[in-house]
């Protein structure tokens, strides 16, 4: 029988969560709701998942109230990625859906600065301006009925990093289960508040979350935010015991290729695609990639938040 070491089977472990954070994109494309119920519902699971852990509300009463409040801001922009993110996979598919969350990458160079207090790079503003002849062949390779998908997903790129960096600067204030727990809870709320209103506003985007799925929606649902939020979370835990966090940031920029590669696999998206397209997200994704190679101090934010989005360390 063959025995890994223990980086070896970090390895193996955190490219599985990879993979899950992959699936995200397939399943969303999967179910049949609409963005709002989709979410809503996803996230509402997730939060009945932390409450059964008393880990989750002891740190939760170690907070101040301000921490909690901030944290509860923080969890909206969370919920409004999610949405504009299965909104845009709805709208096109989840190649161009998983595609546009890289934008992130320089949206994070010019937000992070201010966000979390850290010193401007001039490098990775540069990447960011490389990224934006991908965009512009991603646009033009795709059909005109996707491109308001287009424009959605840049829209979540640009939540995953207001979050991403807010979170950054708040990440060590608070216990990461509880944080996770109050994130998606004011995520859920929010949801809850604006459905009403949604439909009215963005039409797309809409749908009642009161609705009980069907069945074969609800075992995509449970599949969505079990196997594909809990478990890579806590099994990307154990793995960056055995593994740096650098080697830990150039797997996880392997996620968009991954959804790309199982949307052409499972739902043959590449039907749909023209080389133009797949042009344009090797370009965004090489820019990905080479983010964390010209970082001074590249790093992942603590694992323990990665269940709040399988995008967010793309944007740090």
């Amino acid at each position: 029988m063959t025995t890994f070491s223990p980086t070896a089977k970090a390895q193996l472990q955190i490219h599985l969560c990879v993979v899950l954070w992959g699936f995200t994109a397939i399943l969303g494309k999967m179910i049949s709701l609409t963005a709002l119920p989709l979410v809503w519902w996803r996230m509402l699971l997730v939060v009945a998942a932390l409450a059964l852990l008393p880990r989750t509300w002891r740190g939760m009463r170690t907070m101040p109230l301000r921490l909690i409040v901030a944290y509860a801001g923080i969890g909206v922009l969370v919920a409004l990625h999610w949405l504009t993110f299965y909104g845009s996979i709805k709208l096109a598919n989840a190649s161009v859906g998983a595609t546009c969350i890289a934008l992130a990458t320089p949206f994070t160079a010019l937000l992070e600065p201010k966000l979390a207090g850290r010193r401007f790079s001039t490098r990775e503003l540069l990447l960011g301006i490389a990224v934006l002849p991908g965009v512009a062949l991603v646009v033009g390779g795709v059909p005109a009925s996707m491109r308001l998908g287009i424009a959605v997903g840049a829209l979540s790129a640009l939540f995953v990093a207001l979050f991403g960096s807010l979170n950054k600067r708040l990440v060590e204030h608070g216990d990461a289960l509880a944080v996770t727990g109050i994130e998606l809870g004011a995520g859920t709320l929010l949801l809850t508040l604006i459905a009403p209103l949604l439909p009215l506003l963005f039409p797309a985007l809409g749908g009642s979350p009161f609705v009980l799925p069907g069945a074969r929606d609800a075992a995509l649902l449970l599949a969505l935010a079990l196997a594909c939020t809990l478990l890579p979370f806590t099994l990307s835990l154990v793995a960056l015991r055995h593994m740096s966090a650098f080697t830990a940031q150039l797997a996880t920029n392997l996620e968009p290729v991954y959804a790309i590669v199982l949307a052409a696999i499972l739902l043959g998206e590449q039907h749909d695609l023209t080389a133009t397209f797949y042009l344009g997200a090797a370009i965004i994704l090489g820019a990905v990639f080479v983010h964390p190679l010209i970082s001074r101090t590249p790093r992942l934010s603590q694992p323990e938040l990665l269940a709040t989005a399988e995008a967010k360390s793309i944007a740090e």
